[in-house]
């Protein structure tokens, strides 16, 4: 991801200035001064791992997803790991996985010692299809995975239908979609667990790696932290009945996410009006275009972490995007079920989820994208693909 130290106004003022992909600086600028309190707290207090940061965060995140708790930990994968660990999948398990994900969702599944079992996905949507969930279980099957990818949520009444006929677990991987809602309910409401990722680039980010896991079941909370603490015993310290991990989340980070979170419905907000006015420039002037671009589905109000769109050609007209000072992503170019990591296993034909690797193509997102950016990174992508 490239990062710009330009603010939205001062782009503005430059009308060849490269519209960055993503502007994490115009982000953080405004909120200058209450980052820096955080850190001249830690320092002050060298309260480093744990303590008051940590449990404000934890609270306010739960409170946010609708969950009685929220677990930091060291990051994203970490937290798919642990979240199965919680809930007793591991080995002998197979976990189902839309192949169309970064390849994090199903490492998790294999951190946790079970096997991911990877599912195409809707040709509109590129989610995880519905339809397909059946025809993938197994006697060895034990969870669903449900990935909110680009900030799009699927149809959890469908898949928590499903998995509650089959007997299976739903963990979210919602790494993707901080602030994302389905029919009114947010990411990580549903389902036995979610996960999330707090790495700089995601719509909540921290100023280095950090996830959590948010859920209902003390049990399971109690479990997970646990085992993210080396196995330790809430009861002493020096005894470790479990086997765990190292994967905590750093005060600092607990405390930025905090000041960042007082912010997020704003900035998704700001996300949806960039989104919507790629879409009404899109319609107005190439409507073929705004067709191939993923939307959510009716029921999921979008956290808009990108802006994917299918196009032909991709190479060249990113190339073209770029000469226009557009800068673009792909995610992801290379379905998880062709990864190396995965070679040796069952060979599986998942075609949506191939031809949506060769094809999709990111826009710039983020909230303070200025109507101007967005109409110039229209017009220069209807300007490529109509080359």
């Amino acid at each position: 991801m490239t990062v710009v130290s330009t603010t939205s106004d001062e782009l503005s003022d430059l009308p060849q200035a490269t519209v960055p992909f993503a502007d994490l600086t115009g982000m953080h600028a405004p909120l200058a001064a209450r980052l820096d309190a955080v850190w001249q707290q830690t320092l002050a207090t060298s309260g480093f791992i744990g303590g008051a940061l940590v449990d404000a965060f934890e609270a306010s995140w739960a409170g946010y997803c609708g969950r009685r708790h929220a677990v930091g930990v060291a990051n994203g994968t970490d937290a798919i790991a642990l979240a199965l660990k919680a809930f007793e999948v591991g080995a002998g398990d197979e976990v189902l996985v839309p192949a169309n994900t970064f390849i994090a969702s199903a490492e998790g599944v294999v951190m946790a010692g079970a096997t991911p079992v990877f599912v195409d996905v809707d040709a509109q949507t590129l989610l995880v299809d519905v339809d397909l969930l059946d025809a993938a279980v197994t006697a060895r099957t034990v969870a669903v995975l449900v990935v909110h990818l680009y900030g799009h949520i699927p149809d959890m009444d469908a898949i928590t239908a499903f998995a509650k006929r089959r007997g299976l677990a739903v963990i979210e991987d919602a790494a993707q979609a901080h602030g994302a809602t389905w029919n009114g309910r947010p990411a990580g409401s549903f389902g036995a667990a979610a996960t999330f990722s707090f790495y700089p680039g995601k719509n909540l980010g921290a100023f280095g790696d950090g996830g959590a896991v948010v859920l209902d079941d003390d049990a399971a909370a109690a479990r997970i932290r646990s085992l993210a603490f080396h196995g330790r015993a809430v009861e002493d310290r020096y005894l470790h009945p479990l086997l765990g991990i190292n994967s905590r989340l750093d005060a600092l980070q607990a405390g930025i996410l905090s000041v960042k979170l007082d912010h997020l419905d704003e900035w998704t907000a700001g996300r949806r009006r960039a989104a919507d006015r790629y879409l009404l420039a899109l319609s107005a002037d190439a409507p073929e275009i705004a067709d191939a671009v993923v939307r959510p589905l009716a029921g999921c109000a979008s956290a808009w972490h990108l802006f994917v769109v299918r196009v032909a050609d991709r190479e060249r007209v990113r190339a073209e995007l770029a000469e226009a000072g557009i800068e673009t992503g792909i995610h992801y170019p290379v379905p998880c079920h062709r990864q190396g990591a995965f070679a040796g296993g069952p060979v599986q034909l998942l075609p949506v989820a191939e031809r949506a690797a060769a094809s999709v193509l990111s826009l710039p997102m983020f909230p303070h994208l200025s109507d101007e950016q967005v109409d110039r990174a229209a017009a220069a992508l209807i300007s490529a693909v109509r080359l």
